[in-house]
């Protein structure tokens, strides 16, 4: 026992966390291969490593996977201070880190850094594919940045051979990640790149990227849904979030066979960045004025959103709630009143249509078969519930109006 206990101490020294020992670099130049400070780490590597994201079988692993800043021509290498010797430990072999990350991600990366290095001078030459959308420029500590936002769809000659390298990223920053379909031509596909000169000459560094799927809505029209929107590390924090999904937004309402657009399963911080930006919109549109806020929610409101903007119904009603917290003196109390019964009203709909059930239950049902079907929630507990709700959009809604504050 006391041997056991010994092999699995001495094995637990060869795991390694598999989000700390994975470098993801953008390389611009032959510098930036040797500058630790070009280094990037995923924040999800589960999908390839396990529910753990550890990886077995090193001591002092760095796994390597470089890409150059326009092109994207992967890298890929490992290197470790020790590796697990399975003759020494009953035939247990270390994972093969290369193989899962090549599998998974479908990439053919060079393993050789000489001829890596000489690819990097290849980007020169590279130049984004697809229809410039917008151009903007971002100001900070040093030089302004000046940043291009493209469209594209597959058949753009050169785009899907780059999409295929652009979307191994998702893999390392959006949970739940995976491929779509390239071979449906409704997805719409939106690229941000970084513009910027060396030796008096363009250069372009890919800075992120998002998708979406027009779904069809009845009777010629389309329902565009957003699907995968990433920012690239380096790039995070400058407000290229802001650029990219304004840039989409006004790309679709600005055609006409857009019925309105709607989101899949989006992060948290997604979704307060579009709440922004739609209650940006919403507050230069008559429906929205103040007393028209103090009113309640109208179908005013319903319809110049779709209309101007093209916001469904349900986001349009969560602007309405934000715009309206605006309004409200938080220090009146008979105004904190109203506005938390009108949200309370909208969040206990579900209880309604239960309610509703269950009393159709009872007129269908035999007693038995009742109690077997009931499973009923106490006032109490819908009150806690109701109230929770409640304080997690309160929570919501005012990161989003301090933000607006600040514009």
């Amino acid at each position: 026992m006391a041997d056991l206990s010994l092999m699995k101490d001495v094995l637990e020294e060869f795991v390694c966390d598999s989000n700390g020992v994975i470098e993801l670099k953008l390389v611009r130049e032959e510098a930036d291969v040797f500058d630790d400070g070009k280094i990037f780490r995923p924040e999800f590597t589960h999908q390839l490593f396990g529910q753990s994201e550890n990886i077995f079988g090193y001591k002092g692993l760095r796994v390597q996977l470089y890409f150059t800043a326009g092109r994207l021509m992967p890298y890929l290498h490992m290197t470790c201070t020790e590796k697990v010797n399975s003759k020494l430990f009953d035939g247990v072999k270390a994972d093969d880190v290369l193989k899962t990350i090549i599998d998974k991600l479908e990439i053919k990366p060079l393993d050789n850094l000489d001829k890596f290095l000489n690819l990097i001078s290849d980007d020169a030459s590279f130049k984004p594919t697809g229809d410039l959308l917008h151009a903007y420029s971002v100001e900070g500590e040093g030089p302004t940045r000046h940043f291009e936002i493209y469209t594209n769809d597959i058949t753009v000659p050169g785009f899907h051979a780059y999409h295929e390298r652009l979307q191994t990223f998702l893999w390392w920053y959006i949970d739940a990640a995976s491929y779509i379909d390239t071979d449906d031509e409704k997805w719409v596909y939106y690229t941000i790149f970084e513009k910027y000169t060396v030796g008096g000459n363009k250069r372009y560094a890919i800075a992120g990227y998002a998708t979406a799927y027009r779904y069809y809505a009845y009777p010629d029209l389309t329902r565009p849904r957003i699907s995968q929107v990433l920012i690239l590390p380096p790039f995070q924090r400058m407000g290229h979030g802001v650029q990219l999904l304004d840039t989409m937004n006004t790309h679709f309402r600005n055609d006409t066979k857009v019925l309105d657009i709607t989101v899949e399963d989006p992060s948290e911080d997604f979704v307060r960045l579009r709440d922004f930006l739609d209650c940006r919109d919403c507050m230069k549109l008559p429906a929205f004025e103040r007393h028209n806020l103090e009113n309640g929610f109208s179908v005013d409101m319903e319809k110049q959103a779709l209309e101007k903007l093209k916001l469904c119904k349900k986001q349009v009603r969560r602007v309405y709630e934000i715009l309206r917290l605006r309004e409200t003196d938080a220090r009146d109390p008979a105004e904190m009143k109203a506005y938390r019964l009108d949200i309370k009203r909208r969040l206990n709909v579900p209880f309604q249509k239960q309610k509703c059930d269950q009393e159709k239950m009872c007129r269908t049902l035999k007693p038995e078969e009742l109690a077997a079907t009931m499973q009923g929630t106490s006032l109490q507990e819908r009150h806690e519930t109701l109230e929770n709700w409640y304080q997690e959009l309160m929570t919501d809604y005012r990161r989003v109006l301090d933000r607006l504050a600040m514009e």
